[in-house]
């Protein structure tokens, strides 16, 4: 006889452990079992920095807010950790195993099991120690690569995965309009449809390896008056649809990214956190987006502090709510227990605490961290012994061979060539005089959110984790049969010119200068470049224009090598430097790229994403620009660029010929058909970007002089054409219209073929006829380019 007890079946799983339910039905099921402290702690944060030992991570003391204690927040459960890695140096592999000790210790601490979401910045790479440094967005732009921007944030979501980080915060797809603006380096460039392009690349990259991608800053952050950070923006209508959103509205259809971030500032007195129209009437409502809005750090308090449109926390949380914004970011503080008390007393209904912790718990659902075998172990620590951390130490590379490669690659085609006399590309010259601020200082290639220089340059006993090598450095390796004396001759921003009479010195004695100019990246004045760090003319910083101008006086071939975070005028150097090279914070390969450049081993091949001024206090300059906008009798100011959006040269020469306007009338639904020759004359192989503007002479409300509507990069060997095909769809020609709405109008347009904003090969006159057309967000966006 069997007398054992039988035992008690299993407790069914609850339906939001099932996986068969929709991530919304999931939601849905587990909110109906939440309490309201529950469910409010799913929509905050808390900022934290991984342990380097291993053991769990602690939140970060900052100066905005004093941090919480965990034990306080974790029994309702957690939201989002904020930078795990982006906050203190800290080894990879023992980060990782700090972030997952910690959503241990978060999962077990709450009834539902349910661990946080761990997000970090990633506008250059993988914001921790020892990741690779990529070149900032301003050089993506300057690539012209949509392709070439995917695969790098295809190998940024992977490092970012494996360590258990789940979502990314780029990328930034504002768009430039004045350049004294600091943060100039995070974007992209000048032109919403350089910027739609290549942002949609990085954000597909970024999801098809399971992190999510957050659209920031949401929407005309760039477009504040005088180039100022974080103050008002007073743009109209028109130019908000027609200059500001079409790169977001691009990316959520293409992209499919998770998540959107608000962008801090006011437009017409209306925050964007308080803006319900932006956050939900467009981007849900319209464009159909179903992820998460995250606040930028501090921006929902700041509906208080800095707007004045809320009057205490609550009324700041409720605003933001209500508008759409579902997470509070970095940490906890209007959505905790000022909203607490909010829901309690009727001020705010327990719907709209629903409707965000909808979408938070449906993306969790999405990324596994509601499954019964969830594992906090992240890929790069499976299978290994986490019982001796000091053995983990150094065996997870974020830097590896592959991703340097990569880093190397974007860095080169980013190279921009404005100017060259012929001096270019160098010859094994038998004495270099290398002089600059930049000439040998390693951190000179990176853009202020990269995290040698975000976070490293508050720990300056730390190692910087990654190889950077500077240009004194790589110029030695490329040219090592050459004499190189390297003089720094000034600071980036100083007023000292006590070291000219060196730098000069040396510069005589040469056979060429290569003169390393531009910018340090630094955080709220701490640089001359990065956020907060605003400017009031484009003037090189410090005393840079002053020993450049010196540097020329010498009568030695003078090459200006600018590593930059903004473009800045360069006085006479526009015309007397035997050749000008553009940079934008290349990475940490970008030396390498640039001597590389210099000795003629690659073809320089980038193009501009934004004009560089002639003269330092025009702006705006953005060939984006109305008619009234240009040179005029009336004006003693003159914003011509010295080289255009778009100019980039190489060593070798195009032919553009035989234009051909196969389809020149269509309807205002129908596509305009023309092809030309493309012609390598050179005698090297080498790329250009076939670039389409679009000028429309006569419309009902003014309109750009030309705007950018399409762009292919063509690579030819010596001697080698393509035949290149554009079919331009009506639906780019649209605009906003009086009413507000977007239309196609009937009427002569002008298809310029170019090879930069400044350049125009081929001009084939078009004409749409029929009925004025509104279209909707479903219009197409893109010309069809093919080559044969």
């Amino acid at each position: 006889m069997n007398l054992a007890v039988p035992a008690e079946a299993p407790a069914a799983a609850p339906r939001w452990r099932d996986r068969a339910l929709s991530p919304e039905e999931r939601a849905d099921a587990l909110i109906a079992e939440m309490t309201l402290p529950e469910k409010l702690g799913q929509l905050v944060g808390i900022w934290v920095g991984a342990s380097d030992e291993g053991g769990d991570v602690a939140p970060h003391q900052h100066d905005m807010e004093e941090p919480p204690a965990l034990d306080d927040l974790l029994p309702n459960g957690l939201g989002q950790l904020t930078r795990s890695f982006g906050t203190v140096p800290v080894d990879p592999a023992l980060g990782a195993l700090s972030l997952a000790r910690s959503q241990q210790r978060i999962a077990a601490a709450n009834r539902f099991g349910i661990p946080a979401l761990a997000h970090e910045e990633c506008l250059s790479g993988f914001a921790a120690w020892g990741a690779t440094a990529y070149p900032v967005p301003l050089s993506w732009g300057a690539t012209f690569d949509p392709a070439l921007i995917r695969r790098m944030a295809e190998a940024i979501g992977r490092d970012m995965r494996a360590v258990g980080v789940h979502q990314g915060l780029a990328p930034v797809l504002d768009v430039v309009r004045d350049a004294r603006w600091g943060r100039v380096e995070e974007t992209i460039g000048e032109d919403p449809y350089l910027i739609g392009t290549v942002a949609t690349a990085y954000v597909q990259g970024l999801e098809s390896e399971g992190v999510v991608a957050t659209l920031k800053h949401f929407a005309g952050y760039s477009a504040s008056r005088a180039g100022r950070n974080l103050a008002p923006v007073g743009m109209g209508a028109r130019e908000r649809a027609d200059v500001i959103l079409p790169p977001f509205e691009m990316a959520v259809r293409e992209g499919r990214p998770r998540s959107v971030m608000h962008a801090y500032t006011d437009t017409d007195g209306i925050p964007s956190a308080a803006d319900e129209e932006l956050l939900t009437g467009l981007l849900r409502d319209t464009w159909g987006f179903d992820g998460t809005v995250v606040a930028d750090y501090f921006g929902i308090a700041f509906l208080k502090l800095l707007h004045g449109v809320a009057g205490d926390w609550a009324e700041a949380a409720a605003l933001a709510l209500a508008s759409g914004v579902d997470v509070e970011l970095p940490t906890v503080k209007t959505f905790g227990e000022p909203l607490l008390r909010a829901v309690e007393d009727g001020t705010v209904p327990e719907a709209l605490i629903d409707r965000a912790l909808r979408r938070v718990l449906a993306q969790k659902a999405q990324l596994g961290l509601l499954d019964e075998d969830w594992d906090p172990v992240p890929a790069a620590l499976a299978g290994r012994s986490l019982d001796d951390p000091s053995a983990l130490r150094g065996t997870v590379d974020l830097d590896r061979p592959e991703n340097r490669e990569l880093a190397r690659e974007i860095a080169e085609r980013a190279v921009v060539l404005l100017s060259n006399d012929g001096t270019l590309p160098l010859r094994s010259p038998r004495r270099i005089a290398l002089i600059g601020p930049n000439a040998d200082t390693p951190t000179s290639v990176l853009g202020c959110y990269a995290f040698p220089v975000h976070v490293g340059s508050q720990h300056p006993g730390v190692p910087v984790g990654i190889e950077l090598p500077t240009l004194r450095q790589a110029l030695t390796a490329e040219f090592p049969g050459s004499e190189i004396w390297t003089v720094a001759g000034a600071g980036v921003d100083s007023t000292d010119t006590s070291g000219f009479a060196e730098a000069l010195d040396a510069a005589r004695r040469a056979d060429v200068v290569i003169v390393a100019l531009g910018d340090r990246a630094g955080l709220f004045g701490r640089g001359t470049s990065g956020e907060g760090c605003d400017v009031e003319s484009l003037v090189l910083p410090g005393v840079q224009q002053q020993l450049l101008d010196a540097l020329l006086d010498t009568g030695t071939p003078v090459v200006p090598v600018l590593l930059a975070g903004r473009p800045y005028a360069l006085g006479r150097a526009v015309t007397e430097a035997a050749a000008l090279v553009q940079t934008f914070f290349p990475g940490e390969a970008g030396t390498e790229a640039v001597a590389a450049v210099l000795s003629g081993r690659v073809n320089p091949s980038g193009r501009l994403p934004v004009s560089v001024p002639a003269r330092p206090g025009v702006q705006p300059s953005t060939y984006l620009a109305a008619r009234l906008a240009g040179p005029s009798e009336v004006s003693s100011t003159d914003p011509t660029p010295a080289f255009g959006f778009g100019h980039g040269i190489g060593y070798t020469t195009f032919d553009w010929s035989d234009l051909e306007v196969e389809r020149g009338t269509a309807g205002t639904d129908g596509t305009l058909e023309l092809s030309f020759t493309l012609r390598n004359a050179g005698e090297r192989a080498g790329s250009e970007t076939v670039q389409l503007y679009l000028h429309d002479p006569v419309a009902s409300v003014v309109q750009p002089v030309q705007r950018l509507i399409g762009y292919r990069r063509v690579d030819l060997e010596p001697g080698e054409q393509a035949r290149v095909r554009i079919a331009v769809p009506a639906d780019l020609a649209s605009f906003t219209g009086r009413d507000g709405r977007r239309i196609v109008e009937p009427g002569a347009l002008e298809l310029r073929i170019a090879a930069s904003s400044t350049d125009t090969r081929l001009t084939a006159a078009v004409r749409l006829d029929g009925p004025v057309r509104t279209l909707d967000h479903t219009r197409r966006l893109h010309a069809d380019f093919r080559t044969a």
